[in-house]
């Protein structure tokens, strides 16, 4: 046996010891018991942190665990009496165990002297031997101190005869040492994650760098219960056109010009527990009023839903199933993947996405389920209310998913599909699907460069169309064309170890029917009412294009400063001039009609009757509509 093995059997003596003779007091229920103690490098002697302490019942087979302190302290409250197996393990050193007996009440200490586990410190030779001498001598030295501590305690709790002569005075025994604050279990820290982790779906590489992802690669404060989220995005955009009346249509992420505005705030997280899954992230700020406008599906039937979920951006709840390399079923509102950017300004490498992002779907409401059959796939069905809705439109529901592959950090591609769904208001018997497909490349990577130290680009092209009830997808006899046809492309370079990026691209759509063309706010216009100035019949068309320069500074993880500029186009007057698109006296409450010059409505939709009611053509009033828009923007987004 060598002189390691040696140390190691003397150990547990020592802890036996030091648990015998060395009882703490216990606050709270009297009960329960507890173990506490000092974890300690048995050469140095210096406290060791971030040990793993696993404290056994050996009668219900259950294990409560702790992590030691920065001073090498642990605490383990709330014990029932019994029997316990006490262990210490950490990367490096030799793992270390004793059997106790927790009694109440009381915390009782168990101080561990942890063996380095390396070549060095099991190496024999002169050096060897006399730091193994010294550490022997030591320990002996302890376990006889010990025992007369005990030997003290014993005969200073023994009846003392009257006739014996006065007892020797004998040193106290060592006050015990106030036992570390330890948190609930919930909220300790969670475990770290093995390096390289291969296990967890997509952990092997850093995939910070794809555009519509957090690029935050640290948690501020992280538990094991709970994941805390914020996110703050607040803007200033200039618009060429200058409208009179600040209101800019046709986006989903450009809404004021000539104002600062706070665009979102949001609050919340992730909750995480014994595989319990759940999510809550609030939505205020624009966001809250502009997001739910385009949905639809409100108009069906009573209870308002657009109210009931305006400040909800993300919500839901499941289970976690130990499946392949995980399984998730999780119900509530999701946040889409469809259009490649994130509905989260901070995660995308551009402020306003092109038409193919900014005029699909921005969340889900219904059942998803995740499927990883291996740490690089990821296969996602959805079960949904509808396209973007909170109900169902008509008799169908939508069916759809995901198909996620990052066989490499430096590549990562998505498919999206979408059918079954019945998604116009009213028409029951017409149907939508939809494609959309994307590739995002990291083609150069230089990490440590103080110039360009990376350089990737994205891709993502869209097709869809709507069929029945008067409308086709490639047209014909049974009714106009019906379709969605669009692409984007940005690449973007980052330089002085990513503290600065610039991204270049812009995109089209081509979108007959208008069915997924963005409806400006005319007279308070949304997605239920719609607008006699801009239609969205079979065979009214819509083709647009964007292009878009951006520049990020980002100091911290946390942080985005960004400018940018933005020309986007269309073949139909679409973005609001010089005389806006409200009229005058603001909003009447009736956008489905036209309007008067006076501000009252006209009561109809219908242009003739309109000028009749009005007075006249001349007394019909219009809102100021242009093919074209240009807009400078600035701003800062952070993300905890």
């Amino acid at each position: 046996m060598t002189r390691n093995l040696t140390i190691a059997s003397l150990l547990p003596a020592c802890i036996a010891i030091q648990l015998a003779t060395l009882p703490m007091l216990a606050g709270g229920d009297e009960s329960l018991g507890g173990v506490g103690g000092v974890t300690r490098d048995s050469t140095s002697k210096q406290p060791v942190a971030q040990v793993r302490i696993t404290v056994h019942n050996v009668k219900d087979n259950s294990d409560r665990t702790a992590i030691s302190g920065s001073d090498g302290t642990f605490a383990i409250a709330k014990l029932e009496p019994g029997a316990y197996r006490v262990a210490a393990a950490k990367d490096g050193f030799m793992e270390s165990a004793v059997d106790v007996e927790v009694a109440a009440p009381g915390t009782y200490r168990v101080d561990f002297l942890l063996a380095a586990n390396s070549p060095q410190a099991q190496a024999s030779g002169p050096m060897a031997d006399a730091a193994v001498a010294d550490e022997l001598a030591a320990m002996k030295k302890r376990i006889e101190q010990l025992e007369a501590a005990l030997q003290a305690r014993s005969a200073a709790a023994a009846p003392m005869p009257v006739s014996a002569p006065a007892a020797q005075p004998v040193a106290p025994a060592p006050a015990p040492a106030t036992p570390a604050h330890v948190l609930p279990e919930a909220l300790e820290a969670p475990d770290a994650a093995p390096s390289p982790d291969n296990f967890t779906p997509f952990a092997y590489g850093d995939f910070t760098w794809l555009n519509g992802t957090p690029r935050n690669k640290n948690t501020v404060l992280d538990t094991k219960f709970f994941t805390p989220e914020i996110r703050v995005d607040t803007h200033f955009m200039q618009d060429f056109n200058q409208p009179v009346d600040h209101t800019m249509g046709g986006s989903t992420e450009s809404f004021r010009n000539g104002e600062f505005q706070l665009e979102q705030i949001s609050i919340g997280g992730d909750f995480h527990w014994q595989n319990v899954r759940g999510r809550l992230l609030t939505m205020d700020g624009l966001f809250a009023t502009t997001t739910p406008r385009n949905d639809a599906s409100a108009g069906v039937g009573q209870w308002d839903l657009r109210d009931a979920y305006r400040y909800v951006s993300e919500a839901y709840g499941g289970y976690h199933f130990d499946v392949s390399h995980g399984l998730n079923v999780d119900a509530g509102i999701f946040v889409s993947y469809i259009g490649l950017f994130s509905y989260y300004n901070f995660d995308n490498w551009t402020y306003q996405p092109s038409y193919v992002s900014s005029n699909t779907p921005w969340f889900f409401n219904g059942l998803r389920i995740q499927w990883f059959p291996t740490n690089k796939l990821k296969i996602e069905p959805w079960i949904i209310n509808g396209w973007q809705s909170y109900a169902k439109y008509n008799g169908h529901r939508g069916l759809g998913g995901q198909i996620l592959y990052r066989p490499h950090e430096w590549l990562s591609m998505v498919f999206n599909n979408y059918g079954n769904g019945t998604d116009d208001l009213g028409l029951p018997g017409r149907s939508r699907i939809h494609t959309d497909d994307s590739v995002e490349v990291r083609y150069y990577n230089e990490p440590e460069k103080k110039g360009i130290d990376k350089m990737a680009f994205s891709l993502t092209g869209d097709l869809g169309c709507e069929y029945g009830q008067g409308v086709t997808c490639m047209g014909g006899k049974a009714g106009p064309k019906q379709a969605f046809l669009g692409w984007m492309l940005y690449n973007r370079a980052w330089w002085d170890k990513d503290q600065f990026a610039i991204t270049l691209g812009g995109g089209m759509m081509n979108n007959p029917g208008r069915y997924l063309t963005l409806l400006p706010p005319i007279n308070g216009a949304d997605a239920v009412s719609g607008s006699p100035y801009f239609t969205e019949n079979p065979g009214d068309r819509a083709h647009m294009w964007d292009s878009t320069i951006t520049f990020n500074w980002m100091p911290k993880e946390y942080i985005t400063w960004w400018g940018e500029f933005g020309y986007r186009h269309s073949d139909v007057p679409y973005f609001t001039g010089r005389d806006g698109i409200t009229p005058p006296g603001g909003n009447n409450g009736s956008p489905s009609d036209f309007v008067c010059m006076s501000g009252a409505t006209a009561g109809t939709s219908n242009l003739a009757a309109a000028q009749a009611a009005c007075g006249g053509a001349g007394n019909v009033w219009f809102p100021d509509l242009r093919r074209s828009q240009a807009v400078l923007s600035a701003g800062v987004m952070v993300k905890f």
